[in-house]
């Protein structure tokens, strides 16, 4: 591809407008420590179909190039995302999936997790996202095939799965705040317990 021609793509305004949105969908991931389960569910709930508009308007790329677009995300970063919306979503992360290749194989209902579906896209997108604050032209044309051939191929039904899940969550009358609440405070007796051993060692010296 020419570099005018490359140009014309990698910064036309449906790309950049993906760019910045999946530049918000990962911001929002990356900060959600003080977030409310509630607040979360409806502001992934509105990101998710806007990520899905922007990146099904970014124009098909045929890739022109040796070596795959460099990664950034560790395995470290990818499972502390996880556990935190994991944390949120307590016995609301697990879904009963229905558009899962596998189902025509088994005999039950497949269970999906929203967190491990937010996660999977997240990586993706913060791969992608980093490649653009790079600057490279090169990496930036690869890393778009990338991020959109793998949403053709596979987190956009991941994205459309999950969704019905949330908003289901969203619907419902559940008191998340509550929920939150009651997780957290047996997480903290759980670390005030201590183990066992601990426990009677400390009571041995009070007596």
């Amino acid at each position: 591809m020419e570099g005018g021609s490359l140009n014309s793509v990698i910064y036309s305004r449906n790309v950049i407008e993906f760019v910045t949105v999946a530049g918000e969908y990962c911001n929002f991931l990356e900060k959600i420590k003080n977030t409310g389960t509630r607040d979360f569910l409806e502001k992934i709930q509105k990101l998710l179909p806007l990520l899905y508009l922007k990146v099904s308007l970014v124009p098909k790329l045929e890739p022109e190039f040796d070596e795959e677009p460099e990664k950034f995300v560790s395995e470290l970063d990818y499972n502390m995302i996880q556990q935190k919306i994991a944390g949120l979503l307590g016995e609301h992360d697990d879904y009963q999936e229905v558009f899962d290749a596998g189902m025509q194989f088994s005999e039950s209902a497949l269970t999906a997790s929203i967190s491990e579906d937010l996660t999977d896209i997240y990586q993706d997108l913060k791969d992608f996202v980093s490649l653009y604050q790079i600057g490279n032209e090169t990496a930036m044309e690869s890393g778009l095939w990338e991020c959109r051939n793998n949403f053709s191929e596979f987190w956009g039904q991941k994205l459309v799965n999950c969704l019905r899940a949330i908003h289901q969550l969203v619907f419902s009358d559940i008191d998340f705040d509550e929920q939150q609440t009651i997780r957290f405070k047996s997480k903290e007796e759980e670390e005030t317990e201590g183990p066992e051993w601990l426990n009677r060692k400390f009571r041995n010296e009070e007596e």
